[in-house]
């Protein structure tokens, strides 16, 4: 191990507590440290510590910084060679890359810290010079070594030692001088890092304000334990702002047929925007890298399919592992990309998304006003049907409850007392998935249908008695769903009111 020194030699004296009284100990001759005849000071008097001074500078620039267009900088894991893309402009700043990783985002904010940072360093303190030991530093074998090439054809050269017992800073000299100095932690962390660091870790950037977001077309994760993938895909009917009642403008095409929750549908559609990753795993992958990963056989597929874009975004997600801190995460790369990262499992909202999550779980979503009809059709034979229409003169934008005209197997109805049986109908919940389960060959409790007044397709839906709590919601002849049978009982309850003119019941 390196060896550090205990204190910053260079001040006029220290305090030593002995026995309980004070020694004073004088560490250097008055005379000693003042320069030689001829010779420059070091030392700002205005900084009488040293603190301030340029460590690092142009050799053919008189002392100023200079236009960096090459560094090199080693350090105890990694030798990161940077070099300038573009020159710096009244509006921009210099551009540099890092050298074989032309092809991939580099974060260029970081990456200019490994240039501004360097160049034109200042000391937080001087602590020797002359300094004959570098040992004691951590300099006879740096921890970091820099190196800049300058647009002029100057260079300069850093090294960076053992931290500072004072905690504000690591001891650094430059090539060509024997003077010791500290410099900050702050203006010296970067240096250590390896170059996987200083490239971009946002996996998909977001569209910017001024393209727009493109429109998702068709989104799907397939996944090991799922039967059938989850499938989103754009609703064209939407764009008539009459249409539906859903406030997603997708569908859900797989595992089933039905509307979705739109903020829901939303989020697992755009996380892949802005996805940012916890570390970079592998860049130019080999095959053993990828098999490494997992991702030969990926756990998880993600697609995005966006109007207007030649290829869709295929991302692939290997299973959870918990990393060396302890954080649940997996890996990620595109398909046909060339770096792979490593993404927390908070991210990666994939992983674990169920279908059930994104539907929407009212039992018909349509608005009530936007069907041309509905019929119920009860146990013991009978059936309510309701025709919906608008009234001569009155436009559909503002219109009111009192503006429809309801008849009621062919009489007229209260279009109030129509749209209270609706609201207890949509009251009711999808509580979960029913996919492939048989359906019975008995009668259902109940059925109904609709006819949307837009897109003009009909929707039926059969219930049947499944267990002591859930009924099996058969949809187009397919089952669908489970809901609650109590639910289906008091609906069927409220049908019957219809006739009776009772109070709908409202609680089951």
């Amino acid at each position: 191990m390196k060896k550090q020194v205990k204190g910053i030699i260079g001040l006029s004296a220290v305090l030593v507590v002995l026995g309980g009284g004070l020694v004073f100990l004088k560490l250097t001759d008055p005379d000693k440290d003042k320069p030689s005849e001829g010779s420059e000071e070091l030392v700002d008097p205005n900084t009488p510590q040293g603190a301030d001074i340029i460590i690092v500078s142009d050799d053919k620039s008189d002392g100023e910084a200079g236009v960096v267009k090459r560094a090199v900088i080693k350090n105890e894991t990694d030798e990161i060679k940077v070099k300038m893309v573009s020159e710096a402009t009244e509006e921009e700043s210099a551009v540099y890359t890092i050298e074989g990783f032309e092809d991939l985002n580099v974060n260029s904010t970081l990456l200019s810290t490994l240039i501004n940072n360097g160049n034109g360093l200042h000391s937080t303190s001087l602590v020797e010079e002359h300094c004959t030991n570098f040992e004691k530093f951590g300099l006879d074998d740096p921890r970091v070594t820099v190196e800049y090439e300058y647009e002029s054809g100057g260079h300069a050269k850093f090294y960076m030692g053992d931290d500072a017992p004072s905690n504000t800073g690591a001891y650094v000299y430059a090539e060509g001088s024997d003077t010791v100095y500290t410099a900050s932690f702050s203006a010296l962390a970067n240096f250590k890092n390896t170059a996987f660091d200083f490239l971009d870790k946002t996996i998909l950037d977001t569209p910017s304000d001024s393209a727009g977001s493109p429109r998702i077309d068709k989104f799907m994760v397939e996944r090991d334990d799922l039967d059938k993938p989850i499938v989103l895909e754009y609703d064209k009917s939407s764009e008539d702002k009459y249409s539906g009642g859903s406030t997603s403008t997708h569908i859900m095409t797989s595992p089933t047929e039905c509307h979705v929750s739109g903020d829901k549908a939303s989020e697992i559609m755009t996380k892949m925007y802005g996805l940012y990753a916890k570390s970079i795993y592998a860049v130019h992958c080999k095959e053993s890298d990828i098999a490494g990963a997992g991702l030969k056989e990926p756990y998880c597929r993600v697609t995005l399919d966006c109007e207007g874009t030649e290829n869709d975004h295929i991302l692939l997600l290997s299973e959870i592992f918990t990393d060396e801190f302890g954080q649940k995460c997996c890996y990620a790369m595109f398909e046909g990309g060339n770096t792979i990262y490593t993404i927390t499992e908070e991210n990666a909202i994939w992983l674990k998304s169920q279908p059930i999550e994104i539907i929407s779980k009212l039992m018909v979503n349509a608005y009530v006003w936007n069907l041309s009809n509905f019929t119920f059709d009860l146990p013991d034979g009978t059936s309510e049907k309701f025709d919906i229409k608008l009234m001569d003169g009155k436009e559909r934008d503002g219109a009111r409850t009192e503006d429809y005209e309801v008849k009621r197997n062919g009489k007229e109805f209260d279009s109030e007392r129509y749209r209270q049986l609706y609201a207890f109908l949509i009251s009711g919940n999808l509580e979960e998935f029913a996919l492939d389960v048989p359906i019975p060959s008995e009668k259902p409790l109940m059925s109904f249908s609709y006819t949307d007044a837009y897109n003009k397709k009909t929707y039926t839906y059969d219930f049947y008695d499944d267990s002591v709590m859930k009924a099996l919601v058969v949809i187009n002849g397919e089952s669908s769903f489970y809901c609650s049978k109590s639910f289906i009982n008091t609906l069927i309850d409220n049908v019957k009111r219809v006739e009776t003119g009772e109070d709908y019941v409202t609680t089951w």
